[in-house]
């Protein structure tokens, strides 16, 4: 669980670059590795042999709760894994030398008295906020193997994207005049943890799920985005661009499947066109795990159609986020852009813009 997220706008920053975290569940991976184990993990059952799930007085499968996918598995694959699956030997050692992790073991324990508070600690790879960070400090079990990326295909774990495609667009400005030439996140907008797809990252893992008859809710504990699916409705407008994209859903027996359309540039955890679709499902896996799929498909950046498993654990509850309030770090940077004009400095030589 999160502590409470007033954090500096230099984890923003890092936090994207990272995507790490979290807790998976206490069952027992595959002895073996391999392609065929792959195989074999990626098509296992929805649901934990023997598990019915339960179901809601309106009838629907019951999803509801609060989940997280704090994890130390990442999008992508890292680099020297492989493989999709880890023994349970692999998946300790991984653990072990995993970075973040061993600065979690290493400086948590430091006190006011060891200098945590004078700047010391920077030496140590962590920085002066780093009591916010709460990425998790497992490898994801999902389907009762151990993962090392949410990328199941293509079968290397990497996102099959199109050579020069997916480039970001040129602002107005230097990135340094207004709030509005500032990226999304920055700006306490979006940060898109929700999804389409869902993503992880150092702190704030944690959503929400409500259901009514025609409706479901996916509320994020990052900004608090909240995505609101109609289900058995039509998409609308391509005049209507929503943040998260035009989300409805249905019921494919036990499984909850949401088709995205329509995104809006920088709505989203990865590069997606206006022509670009995203389908999800989601599915009772046993009493603390829901088990996650995506599938994206968007001939404009990617060779291919891509997809994705994930495993949400059950989680306590959400903390209250608070981005604005006390975060000074939009105003220091259009401070340095004005202090740049005063001086006649380019501010663009060496900034930190994103768009």
């Amino acid at each position: 669980m999160t502590k409470l997220s007033a954090v500096s706008l230099g984890a923003w920053a890092l936090a994207l670059v990272i995507a790490g975290g979290g807790a998976a569940s206490a069952q027992t991976a595959s002895a073996q590795t391999g392609p065929e184990v792959d195989k074999a993990a990626i098509a296992a059952p929805l649901v934990e042999p023997g598990y019915k799930a339960p179901r809601l007085a309106i009838g629907q499968p019951d999803l509801q709760g609060v989940w997280t996918n704090a994890s130390n598995t990442t999008m992508r694959r890292p680099p020297g894994n492989k493989n999709l699956v880890m023994t349970d030997e692999e998946a300790a050692k991984a653990r072990a030398e995993n970075p973040s992790n061993i600065r979690q073991a290493t400086d948590d324990n430091q006190k006011t008295t060891d200098g945590l508070l004078d700047g010391k600690d920077l030496k140590s790879g962590r920085g002066y906020n780093a009591f916010w960070i709460d990425p998790g400090n497992n490898y994801a079990n999902v389907k009762g193997t151990w993962r090392t990326s949410w990328i199941v295909d293509p079968p290397n774990g990497q996102v099959p994207a199109k050579p020069g495609a997916g480039g970001r667009p040129v602002n107005v400005g230097t990135g340094y005049d207004n709030p509005e030439e500032r990226n999304l996140n920055e700006r306490c907008i979006i940060l898109n943890t929700s999804g389409p797809p869902i993503g992880n990252y150092l702190y704030n893992n944690n959503l929400r799920i409500v259901q009514s008859p025609d409706h479901v809710v996916i509320e994020s504990e990052m900004i608090h985005d909240t995505r609101i699916i109609p289900l058995n409705a039509k998409h609308g407008p391509k005049a209507l661009a929503p943040w998260m994209g035009d989300s409805i859903g249905w019921w494919d027996g036990d499984t909850l499947v949401v088709e995205t359309v329509n995104m809006t540039r920088g709505g989203s955890t990865i590069q997606i066109s206006p022509a670009g679709k995203i389908t999800e499902r989601f599915s009772r896996y046993n009493d603390k795990q829901v088990f996650y799929e995506f599938e994206v498909d968007d001939p404009t950046y990617y060779k291919q159609t891509w997809k994705g498993q994930m495993a949400l654990n059950s989680s306590p509850g959400l903390y209250e986020y608070a981005c604005h309030e006390g975060n000074m770090g939009l105003l220091g940077i259009l401070e340095g852009g004005r202090q740049a004009d005063r001086t006649g400095r380019n501010s663009s030589e060496a900034g930190d813009r994103e768009e």
